[in-house]
């Protein structure tokens, strides 16, 4: 039933716990409110912090064509949930047998007999079970009989709820400093550091390259301003490019490809990074020259600058 991630126990809970659920998509503003919550009134109570979350997403199990982009990795959706609050985080691994449990077998399932849950927080919008029959509802009536009570947390926020469908639109339409407003954080592309055809070093701007994963949320190509996020966690302010580099009749696949600023010693490739996006610069353009091309890259370095700082 769970998936063991970065070491996480598989055991129940053993002591009181103060839980929520979801898919945690992206982690955004909402969600880290609901953490925080958990973090807080386990705190108060002496009880353990947990969230449950679903991995593949539900919806990429029961309609696989309608799966939505995923806006993390699962690493990453567990280490953010761990650093609003949630000193448990499990991951529930979602098939279609799990789906045709009633919501009352995930409840006895998953709350009463793996977290001896004292209160659960989730959003009000929750839905679980069979044809996704169970709401809050359901859980509160189900808590009164197993000793938990239950709490349905809005998700409203700046005028509009916060919500991964939201923060997806926006990053399919480069609106980054929307999507960042949701999200609570520069949107974040990962992976691992390839060789690329080296053309960039060439040129004087030598770039760290990350095939893109298609079924992650990628904005449109074009050049952004951003960071280039390392393992240990520093933070390069970094002149962005994705795309299929058209000057030069292209490359199989999509591609991120980052310069960071200044600096031509680094040795990055098989390193797994994440690539903060902060803003769309320009679209992505076939030049008629390299001269063209570094002229331009001169001036994206230039408007990355002023972005960043």
């Amino acid at each position: 039933m769970w998936k063991a991630t970065d070491g996480a126990s598989t055991d129940p809970i053993g002591g009181p716990s103060v839980v929520t659920i979801g898919v945690f998509d992206g982690v955004h503003r909402g969600h880290q409110e609901v953490v925080s919550a958990v973090h807080a009134r386990a705190a108060a109570s002496g009880a353990t912090p947990v969230a449950i979350t679903f991995d593949p997403h539900p919806v990429a199990v029961l309609a696989p064509d309608k799966a939505p982009a995923r806006l993390t990795t699962l690493e990453r959706r567990v280490r953010l949930l761990r650093d609003h609050g949630a000193e448990e985080v499990r991951v529930l691994a979602f098939s279609a047998e799990m789906s045709a449990w009633s919501p009352q077998e995930f409840i006895d399932r998953v709350i009463v007999d793996q977290t001896h849950c004292q209160e659960l927080i989730v959003g009000e919008n929750f839905r679980f079970g069979r044809r996704a029959a169970g709401t809050v509802g359901t859980l509160r009536e189900a808590g009164r009989h197993a000793g938990f009570s239950v709490d349905g947390w809005s998700l409203a926020g700046d005028g509009q709820v916060f919500s991964s469908t939201r923060a997806r639109q926006a990053i399919a339409e480069g609106d980054l400093p929307t999507a960042a407003s949701i999200l609570g954080r520069p949107h974040e592309v990962s992976g691992i550091v390839s060789r690329g055809d080296q053309r960039g070093r060439e040129l004087g701007f030598p770039t760290a390259n990350v095939p893109v994963d298609e079924s992650y949320a990628v904005p449109p190509d074009g050049v952004y301003a951003g960071r280039l996020v390392r393992a240990g966690g520093e933070r390069l302010p970094a002149a962005i490019s994705i795309g299929t580099n058209p000057t030069f009749e292209g490359v199989a696949g999509r591609r991120v490809e980052s310069y960071v600023l200044d600096r031509d010693d680094l040795e990055l490739y098989g390193e797994a990074v994440r690539v903060e996006l902060v803003e769309r610069l320009r679209a992505m353009v076939a030049f008629d020259s390299v001269d063209a091309l570094v002229l331009q890259m001169e001036a994206d370095v230039t408007a990355t600058r002023r972005v960043l700082d």
